[in-house]
């Protein structure tokens, strides 16, 4: 199929198309590299069916002659600000780069009559719940800008595969880890330990307990659930039974980095930081009921990750 990726050279992307190339598909990777980077698909360059093209999706008029250009048949929408803490400085962050992406691009696709649609959402649209997570739990008052941008914006894709006949496949993430990341608990602890191996600040109070889906795996769940759901709209909760505490991911990057006697520091309070939602618990009922299961545990996922990243900034 001759396919779109939006952010497709990001941390996430960059691994859907890698997967995409592999099941023989024709890829367009468009990316403003704001936060992805060339490096994570520059090995595909020599390839025939994969294009990479730097454009901001907020450009409808570069957007859609992209589109004109290109028959696509199928759309991935990963384009997004990532980085949920950062919102908390720029109110207008996930205002344009979550939602109004989200907007531009099915805007684009209703010009080119482009039909189909798959989605990046984010466990993030729940907000604060004491409940196991349904895709049908309500009602949803999500407490980050970046879960509010996500909300709106399935609710916009909703409206469009209803006013103009679209079909889209719904992936609400969960906490997502692996090669190629550039922020997060992980990433940062690395961080402070290389400067301060012997000192870790921990925000909140280290009991916050997540379950975190190794990239690869998530990118699986993906494709196997575009692949066998059929209906107009779909909607599934990708994830793991299992999870990890902040504490935890903590001990194993003090355990890869070969340290000793490291003191923890924690800030205190049950959040991280205003609009983290210190834990969830995902059903994954629907999917596993499709036939997809994660291969990985959320404590497998994370220690596969801190491996990548310490191995990453040891090659730097």
């Amino acid at each position: 199929m001759h396919i779109l990726i939006t952010g497709g050279a990001g941390f996430i992307g960059s691994h859907l198309a890698d997967a995409l190339l592999e099941r023989g598909h024709r890829i367009v990777c468009v990316d403003d590299l704001s936060l992805g980077t060339e490096d994570n698909v520059a090995h595909h360059f020599h390839n025939e069916r994969f294009t990479f093209i730097k454009l901001d999706i907020l450009n409808t008029a570069d957007f859609n002659e992209l589109f004109k250009q290109h028959k696509f048949e199928h759309v991935f929408h990963m384009a997004a600000n990532s980085d949920i803490q950062a919102a908390t400085a720029d109110v207008h962050l996930d205002l344009e780069k979550t939602f109004m992406t989200t907007f531009s691009t099915l805007e684009c696709m209703q010009n080119n009559k482009v039909k189909n649609i798959i989605f990046a959402s984010s466990s993030t649209v729940y907000g604060e719940q004491e409940k196991v997570l349904t895709e049908d739990t309500g009602p949803l008052f999500p407490i980050s800008l970046y879960g509010a941008a996500k909300l709106s914006s399935e609710a916009f894709i909703s409206a469009f595969c209803e006013q103009f006949d679209m079909r889209a496949w719904i992936f609400r993430f969960p906490n997502v880890v692996g090669e190629r990341a550039t922020h997060g608990a992980l990433f940062d602890f690395v961080k402070r330990l290389r400067e301060n191996p012997r000192h870790l600040v921990i925000l909140g109070d280290g009991t916050q307990r997540k379950p975190y889906l190794y990239v690869k795996d998530l990118v699986d769940g993906m494709l196997f659930g575009w692949q066998h759901a059929h209906e107009r709209l779909n909607c599934f909760n990708l994830g793991v039974e299992s999870s990890t505490t902040v504490t935890t991911i903590a001990q194993m990057v003090i355990e890869e980095m070969g340290l000793k006697d490291v003191t923890l520091r924690y800030t205190g309070g049950r959040r991280g930081w205003p609009g983290d939602v210190p834990s969830f618990k995902y059903s994954l009922a629907k999917i596993n009921a499709l036939g997809w299961k994660a291969q990985r545990s959320s404590d497998e996922a994370v220690r596969l990750a801190v491996k990548a990243v310490i191995g990453k900034l040891r090659g730097a």
